[in-house]
């Protein structure tokens, strides 16, 4: 195993790549998106909103102002139950499995080049994971737009899922899952891979010690910055297919070409200001809890990764 194996001071209460580790990762993960993604839920339905329907929602703020004149403070709301199991489904398998393929295509590359080549480790291993993530996430994912952006059609999850089931059949819970994961694999690349990077860069040029010599609460800090950073990326990066995901899940019998031919080039942007200030804060968060989790349960943490000797030898930077 060549991910840099963790220098603990205090005894960790399992071994690293162990069974009992990746659930308790897998669980880190279902708490850190299963909560976030729920506390978004109003600004995440007028999002969708602004995208399906840009003539009736001007804008945030005017969409947050149609929306309770409409339904009242509770129609913020909508889609909060489907949002908490989509994506508790969605944590479970990106933050467990992305350990598991870590570790897996770690062993496969070797130590020298698990260091020479952690950006392509990183990226790998989180398309990999989000691959299984999405699956878990689209059925409910197809319930909670259908719920949020289509008034009068299901006011909750048990009114939703059998009239789509009755209507659509199983079908109607997968449709979504190839924009989805044209939206989630690019997205979770970003967030893993800048997020691994950044914290790797803040430990060295920022932060003016080593991390073994940080408390546990100035870790979680930069845990904060980084994942914030690599938030804001993410959104960037994943906007376009988030815009069409949306629409395609509204509309009954569409395809997403034919979405990304009606949106066209500035289309797909819409709503992608309130999508940063969200993804922002929402990865950085996800970081901050699955870290925390990290830590209350004493899992080991490996260091920022570091040249291992054999490699400086052979660039002859050690005597």
């Amino acid at each position: 195993m060549y991910v840099s194996p963790p220098s603990t001071t205090e005894e960790s209460s399992c071994e690293f790549g162990s069974s009992k580790y990746y659930a308790l990762c897998g669980f880190g993960g279902i708490l850190s998106c299963g909560i976030t993604h729920t506390a978004v839920v109003p600004l995440d339905l007028v999002k969708c909103r602004l995208q399906v329907d840009p003539q009736k929602y001007k804008s945030i703020g005017n969409g947050f102002s149609v929306t309770v004149r409409e339904d009242g403070v509770r129609g913020l709301a909508k889609g909060w139950a489907p949002t908490f199991i989509g994506y508790s489904m969605q944590g479970l398998c990106k933050f467990g499995f992305y350990e598991v393929f870590k570790i897996f295509y770690s062993d496969l590359l070797g130590e020298e080049n698990t260091y020479l080549w952690r950006t392509s480790l990183y990226l790998a291993a989180s398309a990999s994971a989000e691959f299984f993530a999405d699956i878990a996430l689209a059925p409910m994912e197809a319930v909670k737009v259908r719920i949020q952006t289509q008034p009068g059609y299901a006011n909750n999850l048990r009114q939703c899922v059998p009239k789509m089931f009755a209507e659509e059949g199983l079908w109607a819970f997968y449709k979504g899952v190839v924009p989805l994961w044209m939206r989630q694999i690019p997205y979770t690349m970003m967030k893993f891979a800048c997020f691994e990077r950044t914290v790797e860069m803040l430990y060295k040029y920022v932060v003016p010690k080593p991390r073994s010599e940080c408390s546990k609460s100035e870790q979680l800090v930069v845990t904060f910055v980084a994942g914030y950073i690599a938030g804001v990326f993410c959104a960037i990066v994943s906007h376009p297919a988030d815009s069409v995901v949306s629409v395609l899940n509204k509309e009954k019998g569409s395809t997403a070409v034919q979405v990304l031919k009606k949106l066209g080039p500035k289309g797909v942007w819409k709503g992608l200001v309130a999508r940063i200030i969200m993804i922002g804060t929402l990865t950085a968060l996800q970081w901050f809890i699955y870290d925390s989790v990290k830590v209350y349960f004493r899992l080991p943490r490996p260091p920022p990764p570091e040249m291992p000797e054999s490699l400086k030898k052979k660039l002859g930077l050690t005597e």
